[in-house]
């Protein structure tokens, strides 16, 4: 039996922070910021919030969602590149929170691509029988990484958490395919020293022609042919990228996932955060075929074809 995705859960923190607020403080406008990305607002963690904080709730919303005790978890992955601290790791932090005993926890360091990592990486574990349940996790605190005055990144990013539980599910559903690739030569386009530090020219050339390769790429390795495909859910950084990846895939623009104007780029939350909010209104149904594609720094990618349902 395949490895699949038991159950989602989010969490946002309830600062909205809009295209308008951010016109008071740089050299930009509401026009500009959405006729570019797609962004409208972002939500922001207060200093009382942390990653772990973020990741704690959706981890809490994902198992309810998956009915499985924290005790039935066996590894606990969490996808960050704004961890509370160098370590202990989130994982960690939250495994003590959900009263997880005796399960593994780490976390994984593949920027934007870090849940497509994760799950990729729990799938292993579920179908090798070593593990029954994995818990993976995607969330950033970006807020404490950007620089509030570069206006050519502090509009683009968010904070957020997004969560699900790996395991089996029954004939037919599941994880059909995934690919995962990184090309450290292009590290220097997307890297966070300071600050976050971006060069959007070749970041965006990248992640145009990546995305839609990757997309397709997972598709025929499911033995299916794009016309197959009943739902895209793309890394949500800008809506220019994400829709090149739709046309690739020649889906109508109701079957691409887009939350991208509410939340702006949450980096490893963005995919879990935006199928969670389909699954609630209802976009994805049981068997449908989806995609999900991913894309960041390092520079990393990754993606996974999925039967839905459990």
């Amino acid at each position: 039996m395949r490895a699949g995705l038991l159950g989602m859960g989010k969490y946002v923190p309830p600062t909205v922070l809009t295209n308008h607020d951010l016109e008071k403080r740089l050299d930009t406008s509401d026009e500009w910021i959405r006729t570019r990305t797609g962004i409208e607002e972002r939500r922001i963690a207060e200093d009382t919030i942390d990653t772990s904080d973020m990741a704690f709730e959706a981890a809490k919303d994902a198992l309810q969602s998956a009915d499985i005790r924290a005790d039935q978890i066996g590894l606990i992955l969490v996808a960050t590149v704004t961890p509370d601290k160098i370590f202990p790791s989130v994982a960690t932090m939250i495994q003590e929170r959900l009263g997880a005993k005796n399960t593994a926890a780490m976390d994984i360091s593949a920027a934007c691509a870090g849940f497509i990592y994760g799950i990729v990486t729990a799938k292993q574990f579920v179908e090798s029988g070593t593990y029954d349940y994995v818990l993976v996790v995607g969330v950033e605190k970006l807020s404490k990484i950007v620089d509030w005055e570069d206006r050519n990144t502090a509009v683009l990013f968010g904070d957020g958490a997004g969560a699900t539980v790996v395991g089996k599910v029954s004939e037919g559903r599941g994880i059909l395919s995934f690919e995962l690739g990184a090309d450290g030569s292009g590290g220097k386009h997307l890297h966070h020293d300071k600050y976050l530090e971006m060069n959007g020219r070749e970041v965006f050339k990248f992640a145009v022609r990546q995305m839609g390769e990757t997309a397709v790429n997972v598709a025929e390795k499911a033995g299916l042919k794009t016309d197959e495909v009943d739902y895209l859910v793309p890394h949500q950084a800008n809506i220019r990228i994400m829709e090149a990846s739709r046309e690739r895939l020649g889906l109508p623009v109701e079957k691409m996932s887009k939350t991208v104007h509410k939340y702006g780029n949450t980096s490893a939350a963005s995919i879990p955060i935006s199928l969670t909010d389909d699954l609630a209104e209802g976009r994805v149904k049981d068997d449908d075929v989806i995609v999900l594609v991913g894309f960041g720094g390092g520079l990393t990618w990754g993606g996974l074809c999925i039967k839905w349902g459990k």
